[in-house]
């Protein structure tokens, strides 16, 4: 990890301030610490920040902010690359029957470990939530759990349900829309991670922990009735 940020452009309305290149908590604190501290402070031409597992891209109006205004900016906030702690952590309701996570078999007998395994592993883990990407509201976690390391599959399969449960790469993802993958289906949760109707459209930010919580079918299609309704299922709290 490097002591001072790489400033690199995106165009010219947008500046990535990346800290590392690698995915480490540790860069990952000095992203949200930044991205908390731009808030605060109000910038006059910020339009948007996003934050990534190592970097954090600011969206600026050229017009009213130069490059090197924000670049001073940045710098004049020496953010001491200490930890930050994470907003909330959620309890993720996550159903593991065979319907949903239909790999299970398969990723246990590469990686020689029962299916039931697979699962205790899974949802005994803290995972940080550290982007979103590639797709409206899939959220990216880190935290898998070493044993559960395996690659993605040779060939992406066809379309998948929403809200599966993946893990592939040393990672596990939320989905939000059907859509082919190569990652490894573990379960289900009944919980909307996006929904344009509801304020915010993203449940989780960035920097917040999950944990999965095992739950039965018939506990999954009742809370999955409930948050097709528009209610929040999963459950949150402050992290001290």
């Amino acid at each position: 990890m490097s002591s001072s940020p790489r400033f690199l452009d995106a165009g010219e309305a947008a500046l990535v301030v990346e800290y590392g290149t690698t995915v480490d908590p540790a860069i990952h604190d000095r992203v949200m610490a930044l991205d908390a501290a731009l808030a605060a402070r109000a910038l006059l031409g910020i339009r948007e920040t996003v934050p990534t597992f190592r970097s954090l891209m600011i969206h600026y109006d050229p017009l009213l902010l130069d490059r090197a205004t924000l670049v001073e900016a940045v710098e004049s906030l020496g953010l001491a690359p200490k930890a930050a702690a994470a907003r909330k952590r959620w309890t993720m309701p996550c159903c593991y029957d065979s319907e949903f996570g239909e790999d299970l078999t398969l990723v246990g007998e590469t990686l020689k470990l029962s299916p039931e395994r697979v699962v205790a592993l899974h949802a005994g883990a803290t995972f940080r939530a550290y982007m979103y990407g590639f797709a409206p509201g899939f959220c990216y976690l880190g935290g898998l759990p070493k044993e559960l390391t395996i690659s993605r599959r040779v060939t992406p399969r066809p379309p998948i349900a929403p809200q599966t449960i993946m893990i592939a790469d040393g990672m596990s993802i939320i989905t939000t829309i059907s859509m082919p993958t190569g990652w490894w289906l573990v379960g289900r949760t009944p919980e909307r991670m996006f929904s344009r109707n509801r304020t915010p459209a993203f449940l989780a930010e960035a920097g917040d922990e999950i944990r999965f919580e095992q739950i039965d079918r018939a506990t999954y299609e009742a809370l999955d009735a409930r948050a097709e309704a528009g209610e929040i299922v999963a459950r949150s709290e402050p992290i001290p």
